[in-house]
């Protein structure tokens, strides 16, 4: 196995004067520029007394700096603790201390809100805007931050240079960063994950998703949750593609106007987004009539289906060659639609705790309805009697897999089966090409008063399907199935003004999906939601609020 660091400094020095990190119309670094800044920063760490070893938390938007910041620590040997920024100020505060962070990047308007006396082993905060101080609980972090560009001058003198950059690779066991996951079921925990975990992801990737060179990438998922932080940041950075961020969650225009300007090799996301684009834009101009006519018709429908595909490639760029999706699984209706037009679409599975892959399998091969295969990236299971027709538990093991949670022993314990493998808490099957497919979350799976599993996922696609419908969750109130659903209001408000109302709006919904669902997993009510589900960083939402 490769060091992920061994190969990004490969990659810095052969792309050295050409854009690294970059914020869509805003600030760029090249490979260059952000030698001299982990450079930098590793003096100025040294200065402040920080050691190998030493936590270091980022809690920021998603910028060209905070790439910066990562790879910083990373090079001086430090763990580093990315946190999400949409958590509480009173969890930041929480998990900056639970970490034993002794500095903190983060935004000025974050800080703010932040209660330092709440956090009593940090010597020190910087501000992600332009690195400068925001706070310092001694003279040494104070002087090591205001004097790093001029300690960083004094010793080079204008001749920094690529054989100045060097980064450690002796440390596969070492932990490098601890990622607290909100997850759906559970209150968050901190992932330890080693610099070996991190680089058996990163490897894999660059195997299976191979970089050209001129690549370019529009980052649109969190730095802070390490499927972002490996997919959009580190594997393609270290391949010698130019990341773009945004530093704020883009509006649908600026989006596709950012993609057809980067132009980026690869989509990666989640399926809530491509289920999106497929019900504003696919579904309507298939489900006309005649174009039902047309696409009937043998080689007719080829050239149609294909002119559909290149009008979406075309959306986000004209250069994708792999449009990527992970955190759910994907909706079959949208899924048989992309099978059609033949899109270069795959799924994969992971967590956090798998750094984060479990399963992938490239477009060519990818199996309907499965989340890929777990060949070459970790020793994945079922623990099932037969596991290709009975659902079992994931369970998996490998270079790539945490070696637990930070600080929770009882956690960490309960994670692992006696001979060493994850608990995933998914169920799944497995056919015998090695293609998974999971049915559900243990924690969620549903026993009917007539012993049946019902998998409230499953339901859900169904419902998703309706007309209205924008998403759902499926959940068991004293032995009746009622479904949540979040409606597209302005649909909604076009058919009440037509003389529905919102009950015959709901009862045809209910109905519909029951039209589909067996006897045993019918849904006896429907309950509308005000506001959207509240989700984790994979858009998952979050069940444990709606029991």
């Amino acid at each position: 196995m490769k060091h992920y660091l061994s190969t990004l400094e490969e990659s810095m020095k052969r792309c050295w004067d050409k854009p690294a990190l970059c914020n869509y119309n805003g600030e760029t670094f090249t490979n260059a520029e952000l030698a001299e800044n982990i450079v930098k920063f590793g003096m100025m760490f040294e200065k402040a007394g920080l050691k190998k070893g030493d936590h270091i938390a980022l809690c920021a938007k998603n910028t060209a700096r905070w790439g910066v910041a990562f790879l910083a620590v990373n090079a001086f040997e430090g763990v580093v603790v990315p946190i999400l920024m949409d958590f509480h100020p009173d969890s930041l505060n929480h998990l900056v201390d639970h970490s034993d962070s002794v500095l903190l990047f983060t935004d000025k308007e974050i800080w703010d809100k932040l209660d330092v006396s709440k956090m009593p082993q940090l010597r020190g905060a910087i501000n992600m805007d332009d690195f400068s101080l925001i706070y310092a609980k001694d003279d040494a972090m104070r002087a090591a931050i205001e004097g790093k560009d001029e300690d960083f001058n004094n010793r080079f003198n204008g001749k920094f240079g690529r054989d100045d950059l060097h980064f450690a690779v002796d440390n596969f066991a070492d932990l490098n960063v601890i990622n607290y996951t909100s997850g759906t079921t559970s209150a968050p925990k901190g992932v330890m994950l080693t610099f070996g975990n991190i680089s058996a992801s990163i490897e894999f990737a660059h195997k299976n998703v191979i970089i050209q060179e001129g690549d370019t990438l529009v980052s649109m998922l969190p730095m802070a949750h390490v499927y972002g932080m490996v997919f959009e940041f580190l594997y393609p950075l270290s391949g010698g593609c130019t990341v773009y961020f945004f530093g704020k969650t883009p509006s649908p225009t600026l989006l596709l106007k950012a993609m057809k300007e980067v132009r980026p090799y690869m989509i990666c996301t989640v399926p809530l987004v491509l289920e999106k684009v497929y019900k504003s834009s696919l579904k309507p101009v298939l489900s006309k009539w005649y174009m039902k006519v047309l696409t009937s018709i043998p080689l007719v429908n080829r050239l149609i289906y294909n002119k559909v595909r290149s009008g979406l490639d075309k959306a986000f760029g004209g250069q994708v060659r792999h449009y990527i999706m992970g955190g759910a699984a994907l909706n079959p209706e949208v899924e048989n639609c992309f099978k059609r037009i033949r899109l270069h679409y795959t799924v994969g599975y992971g967590m956090t705790e798998a750094a984060p892959l479990l399963a992938y399998r490239d477009w060519r091969y990818y199996a309907k309805g499965s989340c890929g295969c777990s060949k070459g990236i970790a020793d994945v299971r079922i623990d099932s009697t037969d596991p290709a027709h009975i659902p079992g538990e994931i369970q998996a093991k490998g270079n790539n897999i945490t070696i637990g949670y930070y600080k929770n022993e009882e956690a960490t314990k309960a994670a692992f089966t006696d001979d060493g493998y994850l608990h995933t808490g998914d169920l799944g099957i497995v056919d015998k090409e090695g293609n998974i497919f999971i049915k559900g979350r243990s924690k969620c799976m549903i026993l009917s008063a007539n012993g049946q599993n019902i998998y409230p996922e499953e339901l859900e696609a169904i419902l998703n399907n309706q007309d209205f419908v924008n998403e759902s969750l499926v959940v068991d109130r004293q032995g009746k199935l009622v479904a949540l659903l979040q409606l597209d209001t302005d649909a909604v408000k076009q058919e009440q003004q037509n003389g529905r109302d919102i009950n015959e709006i709901t009862e045809k919904i209910r109905l519909g999906a029951n039209r589909h669902l067996p006897n045993y997993s019918q849904i006896a009510k429907i309950e509308v939601m005000d506001v959207p589900f509240e989700k984790t960083p994979k858009m998952s939402i979050k069940r444990f609020l709606y029991k």
